[in-house]
């Protein structure tokens, strides 16, 4: 078994507690096994055990072989000095650490069906490894782990936002605006999004941001969609003959026109109409990101997003090809997705940064009031007796499944423990519990 499955045998206490002994013969009683450490260092900090009749306080290093401390090179290690307990499944070596005193150590043993279970679960094809269980999972128990998958989604997108915000000068307008144009361009645009985003910078749009055809100019003509010769739409030739004159003066370089994905695309999402929303919204708005923050409620922020196209796409959703009249506001769907993907990363980011906890608790309180994605992922889970009740709890199951399911990460999450730890005697004295 991997060390992984080694340690969660350790942290859950399962393995046959009768009879502890050392590989020298001394008795162990386990009080603490310790705070599982994911980092570098020991595996288990602060564990507290007694070894013959010395009670020892400090930390658990486990292996498959003994010989894998010297394989990992613990013995030259101050880290590893404090280690009071080695162990192992298979004590094949005598280790010492850097200050060469010996390390105790411990062959342990378990009930063989917790391995056997474990390989199930990694063998298994199902869309979840769990699934034979899961419709009798406690749903409260499921909900209650909610919380913390969703701040660790949250968590994971900080350093992406951090990382940029460095590169910005801590700007954080100006990274809020490349974040929320690649949220703009959706799944299937989102790259050419945030390259337009880069190759104009929000300080050039506010130079501009007070006429809404210089920003279409500006916007279309960077992402490279000015360039085709489309007579008879004087729309498309004046916004060319404009960006013209602004290419020259801030020496823009445009994007790849070919970037852009239009294909299998619902017009509403063509990115051609959605740069056009997009400029309506910088014309609309001012430092952006500076008055979020200040707000309170969902409501107040949709107003900033109570965006449309200009005239023109009216009856358009590609330059010169019409379409029956449709005034292209941007969709409560679409709102709803840029809260979930932008607006509530940030506050949530902002808020640890600048540690203003009210605004981490506003992000998740967003999430909580408006209702769940529809996708494939959210859509399985409903099969499976797993319904989500908000975009908190779809986000949740997203990660669930993105960072545990699909990677078999089955030690880490409650169900999976349980299904590895079914069918154990009910009397814990048999196996530590």
């Amino acid at each position: 078994m991997n060390e992984a499955f080694l340690q969660f045998i350790w942290q859950h206490r399962l393995y046959y507690a009768q009879n502890m002994q050392t590989t020298d013969g001394d008795i162990i009683e386990i009080i603490q096994p310790g705070q599982h450490n994911t980092d570098s260092g020991p595996d288990f900090f602060n564990a507290r055990i007694k070894i013959g009749e010395t009670s020892w306080a400090g930390n658990v290093e486990i292996h498959q072989k003994a010989s894998d401390w010297n394989r990992h090179q613990h013995e030259k290690d101050a880290a590893y000095d404090n280690v009071i307990l080695h162990v192992v499944q298979c004590n094949d070596h005598i280790v010492f650490n850097s200050n060469k005193e010996k390390i105790a150590t411990y062959q342990f043993d378990y009930p063989k069906h917790l391995e056997t279970n474990y390989e199930d679960l990694l063998k298994s094809k199902a869309w979840v490894a769990c699934g034979s269980i899961i419709r009798e999972a406690d749903l409260l128990e499921l909900k209650i782990r909610f919380h913390s998958l969703m701040i660790e989604r949250l968590q994971q997108k900080t350093s992406e936002i951090t990382d940029r915000l460095a590169q910005n000068n801590n700007d954080w307008n100006e990274t809020f605006y490349q974040f929320l144009a690649r949220n703009f361009g959706f799944k299937t645009n989102a790259l050419p999004f945030e390259m337009l985003a880069k190759a104009v910078p929000l300080s050039i749009l506010g130079k501009h941001k007070n006429d809404l055809f210089q920003l279409e100019a500006l916007l279309f003509g960077t992402a490279g969609l000015l360039n085709q010769e489309l007579l008879g739409d004087d729309y498309y030739l004046a916004l060319r003959k404009e960006y013209s004159y602004l290419f020259k003066k801030y020496k823009l370089k445009p994007i790849e026109a070919h970037l852009w994905k239009f294909l299998r695309l619902r017009p509403v999402n063509f990115p051609s109409l959605r740069i056009a929303q997009f400029a309506n919204l910088i014309h609309q708005s001012s430092a952006l990101f500076s008055r979020l923050i200040e707000l309170t409620d969902l409501k107040s922020i949709q107003k900033l997003f109570d965006i449309s196209a200009s005239n023109y796409w009216d009856n358009h959703y590609r330059f010169n090809k019409t379409a029956p009249i449709r005034k292209k506001h941007l969709g409560e769907s679409a709102f709803q997705n840029i809260v979930i993907n932008t607006i509530v990363p940030f506050l949530f980011v902002y808020g640890d940064y600048h540690h203003v906890e009210k605004l981490k608790d506003l992000a998740l309180d967003y999430l909580d009031s408006i209702p769940p994605e529809k996708n494939s992922i959210i859509s399985n889970w409903e099969k499976m007796g797993i319904k989500a009740s908000s975009a908190f709890e779809s986000q949740a199951l997203i990660q669930l499944k993105n960072c545990y399911c699909n990677h078999k990460k089955c030690l880490n999450c409650h169900l999976g423990a349980k299904l590895i730890k079914k069918n154990i005697p009910g009397n814990h004295e048999s196996t530590g519990q």
